[in-house]
């Protein structure tokens, strides 16, 4: 019973933490229209070696 009680606490604190950033009435800055893509590149070139290590430890 505790167990559910601490999820539960967990997705509250989780929901609220989420609104209370909204009533900050910030909004998130926008990205950059232009790029080089280098930033791109360098993201699936660590997706691909995460999913290389994957298989080398699921292949031993």
């Amino acid at each position: 019973m505790s167990s559910v009680r601490g999820c539960a606490l967990f997705v509250i604190v989780f929901f609220f933490s989420g609104l209370m950033e909204l009533s900050q009435g910030q909004a998130i800055a926008p990205s950059p229209a232009t790029g080089d893509g280098k930033a791109l590149d360098q993201g699936i070139a660590y997706v691909l070696m995460l999913v290389a290590l994957l298989v080398t430890y699921l292949i031993h």
